[in-house]
């Protein structure tokens, strides 16, 4: 299947706009998170959800009143509806998780219960529960980006012994590239960082990886056949050669994600958001950075051909001796 018909599009070209793009995304994301700070779900930060499935309708409204005058911190509880309309159901945050001894983290569900039920606002019911105690949030956060540095450290290595240190590189600015501009739109939409947003994160570097990898395969296929080609006409041409592999698996793999995120529910829509934007961003970077990066590394210079290996010299022939 082809998408395009020899394709021949001048990707170099744009290489240093792309990443002036990206670094403007990037920056600005970072200048959100340090001024409004990355929402952390209770597996980081610590805290209880309670999903309550109501009668009636409830008013989203009425449940915050009754929480921030029923409970130590409720002014501070995030209430919000949960799934479509029709399932009636609020989900309530409360970051302050209680004691970790004891089992006394229940303490602040037993008081959301309790000021909801003497507030009047209709039958209820606890459909889903989920507490986590404010340390091991932070083991949880720990070993999350322990997870990811140390798959960056592996990919870098791995590259390098099976390329060449300018394709390591480059795949490695890629994939950390992918993982800033993912955080980034994030935290555009205030999206809080859980662990399945963490598990969608490290999918996208696998993701991004295999793509990085199957071009720069093509870029040393042609290096050693275009030996004295600039590194410039090599990258573009491989990347033209693999432009439509790369947009046949996107797109598919997009529409995928997308239907997951429409129709997975309200659980996976953090998961499904993430790995959306991780995957356009991770083909735009395979195009773009990725290779970008081993054009800066290896310069303008053209490729040289491998020493030959030397030719032996042939034998003469034995005359038959008579008998």
């Amino acid at each position: 299947m082809h998408i395009f018909k020899n394709p021949n599009f001048n990707f170099v070209r744009w290489r240093w706009h792309a990443i002036a793009l990206s670094w403007v995304i990037i920056i600005a994301g970072l200048v959100v998170i340090w001024t409004k700070g990355m929402p952390k779900g209770v597996e980081f930060s610590g805290g209880t959800i309670l999903i309550l499935q109501f009668d009636q309708n409830p008013n989203v409204q009425q449940v915050r009143g009754a929480l921030s005058q029923g409970i130590p911190d409720g002014g501070n509880a995030i209430v919000q509806q949960y799934g479509p309309p029709a399932a009636r159901q609020v989900m309530v945050r409360v970051h302050t998780a209680g004691a970790e001894a004891g089992g006394s983290l229940s303490a602040t569900a037993e008081q959301v219960n309790k000021a909801l039920r003497q507030a009047n606002l209709g039958n209820f019911q606890v459909v889903g529960q989920e507490i986590v105690g404010p340390t091991v949030g932070k083991e949880l956060q720990t070993r999350g980006t322990m997870a990811t540095i140390f798959a960056l450290a592996g990919i870098l290595v791995y590259i390098a012994i099976r390329f060449q240190l300018s394709f390591a590189v480059g795949a490695v600015v890629a994939t950390v590239h992918d993982l800033l501009i993912t955080l980034a739109v994030l935290a555009f939409f205030r999206y809080d960082l859980t662990l399945n947003i963490v598990a969608a994160i490290l999918t996208i570097t696998g993701y991004s990886m295999n793509d990085t990898i199957v071009i720069f395969d093509r870029i040393r296929e042609n290096m050693r056949a275009m030996r004295r080609d600039n590194i410039e006409h090599i990258v573009n041409t491989a990347v033209n050669q693999m432009l439509d592999r790369t947009l046949i698996t996107g797109s598919t793999t997009l529409l995928s994600v997308i239907a997951l995120y429409l129709f997975g529910g309200e659980v996976l829509k953090g998961f499904a958001f993430t790995m959306i934007v991780g995957i356009i961003t991770g083909t735009y970077s395979s195009v773009f950075i990725a290779a970008a990066i081993v054009i800066i590394w290896q310069g303008r210079k053209p490729v040289k051909a491998a020493p030959a290996a030397p030719v032996a010299p042939a034998k003469k022939p034995r005359r038959a001796r008579a008998s």
